[in-house]
């Protein structure tokens, strides 16, 4: 029996949340395919709390993906069976979201410590990698920061108390490393630089996840509306 009235207004607002869900779904997976190749370049691979990060975001993604066909055919067929599983695991996706966030709060510390390590340690393999060196020289010039902590730490890996990479250079010029002047080169360290751009960029990311927790939230309120309406036209049946 086909739902009537309200329910008809209801069912086309959950038509246009389940293409809000595919498009937040592509999102995450486009933002944890980002977070993990940028996390090949700035840690080494192991099972630690920044390392999976991005594998958390691409399960969430293709998970919301699925549960989102689940509900579109569910909503089509107007059936009971796959608007109650649409909403469990659409509820389901909502608490593994509040789970890493609480986690990415509790070891933000750890994952601070964890790229200082990492990043101390590719900079003992710049004079022997040539890929490492690249990786290093990149990210000195995006973010304009020198060494981890500052650029002495530059000092005991290539032996030289006046010898920096090139891309520690406000100007960048080919030797411009060498017998340099404190004034010509980044003086603030690579792991505070790009923790300041994180935190600047974390209002942003709250934001957004903010946006996805509300349209998931009316989902599954949309969801058990349905649900009640099908289940009410098999009672009248």
């Amino acid at each position: 029996m086909a739902v009537e009235g309200g329910m008809r207004c209801v069912k086309f607002l959950l038509y246009v949340l389940l293409l809000a869900f595919c498009a937040c779904a592509v999102g995450l997976i486009a933002v944890g395919i980002w977070v993990q190749l940028v996390l090949n370049q700035t840690i080494t691979q192991g099972a630690t709390p920044g390392s999976l990060l991005p594998v958390v975001i691409i399960a969430v993604g293709a998970f919301l993906f699925l549960v989102a066909f689940v509900g579109c055919c569910g909503t089509c067929k107007e059936n009971y069976c796959l608007m109650v599983t649409f909403a469990i695991f659409l509820s389901l996706i909502m608490l593994v979201e509040v789970a890493a966030a609480i986690a990415g709060y509790v070891f933000r510390d750890k994952v601070k410590a964890e790229f200082n390590k990492d990043f101390q340690q590719q900079m003992q393999n710049y004079p022997k990698n040539n890929h490492t060196a690249l990786i290093l020289d990149r990210m000195q010039e995006d973010f304009k920061c020198c060494g981890a902590a500052n650029y002495t730490d530059w000092e005991k890996i290539l032996l030289s108390p006046k010898r920096v990479p090139d891309s520690c250079c406000v100007n960048v010029t080919q030797h411009c490393g060498v017998n340099f002047n404190v004034k010509e080169i980044h003086n603030e360290g690579c792991v505070e630089k790009i923790g300041s751009w994180l935190r600047s960029n974390v209002l942003v990311a709250a934001a957004a996840a903010l946006g996805i927790a509300f349209v998931e939230v009316l989902g599954i309120v949309f969801a058990c509306c349905l649900v009640k309406s099908i289940r009410s036209g098999y009672e009248v049946m």
